[in-house]
């Protein structure tokens, strides 16, 4: 993110507005799950711009400087962050918004007030969709929405309790909005690529109904309203309950390797591909080399592993193209799938990996990536069973891909160093993710670890 331009505020100093804020954020901030920063002390604040839109109801970006991470491989967490906060202040917090409670400042222009988390806050919540359904700017902010769909007004919001990278609220089970709390210059992939399919009459994806973004410091997206689907499960949910039940998954294994499918070719034709010759391919397998070396300094658990991992990038560094690359979902798993009632997949969330430069998740990757990552999902809902069934994953597993192979034409199998590179790059991923966020799942990713250093 850029240096900070003076922060556009309305109604208060903004010269002492920090002061108020800084020693409560200091505290909240690294507690909430979508903090990138995990592992750093939060050093210094700046506030990038500061939008008033009502009085009481604060719209923030704030970049947070902090020391070093010792888990790094792989992210694109450098010195400071820029996160994406909606506040409100008020004089007496009431007993419904006591979990939303920032902190009481104790200097400054807010000294003696509440500060809260404001995206809590039904009647804040009910503000902001307000704004999206009237298209327009506020200060730095632009609303803007697709004229071909209505959005009525009264609509009740509730914000959706399982957070991970960013806050989601749903108006009337209608609508779904999402808040990107970690806010990254550029266009996100969230926005781009369901716009991009609903153009393709694609409706495996639910379109963008409205959106918002910033000028300031930088362009950037800061939310999207889709529809929601009403009653849906997701795929991990659906995954798990098979499991416990001791149900088959094919039947909806195979159907979700048509629905990747249909999404990789809609991709296809509305961003042209790419052939990935001997020179690109070589990239491909030393940036996958140089992620598992980064996380085996990282991870000492992955490091007696390193040389036969290594093996799987160095078969694809031999050949002389990996295909084609283009516009890919980015992180997709069982919980990026919902099933309607009417038994249809749909994909959703194209953010891609959060933790990763938005100008590298719109790179131009190869659908292998992606096919990867739910064959490692399935291995994940598996291994988290009690007992685990492996043969259960291996099933799914055949399955996603005879069922992409059906819609596509193109099987995975048929590229077996491919597609073990690719798994093995996600699993290096998953152990790095777990050692920085669950610990306790560390075993998942490295029984796949051993398999696929043995392979």
């Amino acid at each position: 993110m850029p240096k900070a331009a003076p922060p556009r505020t309305t109604g208060l100093p903004s010269t002492s507005l920090l002061s108020s804020l800084a020693p409560l954020l200091h505290e909240w901030l690294p507690r909430q799950r979508w903090f990138a920063g995990k592992g750093r002390p939060v050093t210094d604040f700046t506030l990038l711009t500061t939008t008033e839109l009502l009085p009481g109801h604060l719209h923030l970006l704030v970049r947070a400087e902090h020391g070093p991470q010792p888990l790094t491989a792989g992210t694109a967490s450098g010195p400071a962050d820029c996160y994406q906060l909606l506040i409100g202040v008020r004089e007496e917090l009431p007993p419904r918004l006591a979990p939303a409670l920032i902190g009481r400042a104790s200097h400054g222009p807010l000294a003696g007030r509440s500060v809260y988390d404001a995206l809590q806050d039904p009647q804040s919540a009910a503000l902001l969709m307000e704004r999206l359904r009237t298209p327009g700017t506020v200060g730095p902010l632009t609303f803007e929405h697709d004229p071909d769909v209505k959005v009525p007004p009264g609509l009740t919001p509730r914000l959706l309790g399982v957070e991970q990278s960013n806050s989601s609220l749903v108006y009337g089970d209608t609508f779904i909005l999402k808040v990107f709390r970690r806010v990254q210059p550029g266009v996100n992939p969230d926005l781009e690529l369901p716009w991009a399919l609903a153009r393709q009459g694609c409706d495996r994806v639910p379109a963008p109904a409205a959106w918002f973004g910033t000028s300031e410091p930088a362009e950037a997206t800061l939310g999207v309203l889709q529809p929601f689907l009403r009653g849906a499960d997701d795929g991990w949910t659906l995954a798990l309950a098979s499991l416990a039940d001791g149900r088959p998954f094919t039947r909806q294994a195979y159907e979700l390797g048509r629905a990747t499918a249909d999404v990789h070719l809609a991709l296809a034709e509305a961003f042209a591909p790419v052939t990935l010759g001997r020179p690109q391919t070589a990239l491909i397998a030393a940036a996958m080399t140089e992620r598992l070396e980064a996380t085996a300094q990282a991870v000492p658990a992955l490091a007696p592993y390193v040389p036969g991992l290594r093996g799987a990038f160095e078969a694809v560094a031999g050949l002389p193209s990996a295909g084609t690359a283009q516009r890919v979902h980015g992180d997709l798993h069982l919980g990026q799938a919902l099933l309607p009632a009417d038994g249809r997949w749909s994909l959703i969330d194209f953010e891609g990996e959060p933790a990763r430069p938005i100008a590298e998740r719109r790179r131009p990757q190869s659908p292998v990536r992606d096919i990867a990552g739910m064959l490692r999902s399935f291995d994940y809902a598996a291994r988290t069973a009690r007992p685990a069934n492996p043969g259960w994953a291996t099933d799914c597993r055949a399955a996603y891909c005879d069922g992409y192979a059906a819609r596509s034409g193109s099987d995975p199998r048929d590229t077996p160093r491919l597609l073990r590179a690719y798994e093995t790059d996600k699993a290096v991923y998953e152990v790095l993710y777990e050692a920085r966020h669950r610990p306790d799942w560390l075993p998942v990713p490295m029984a796949a670890i051993r398999r696929l250093a043995g392979a």
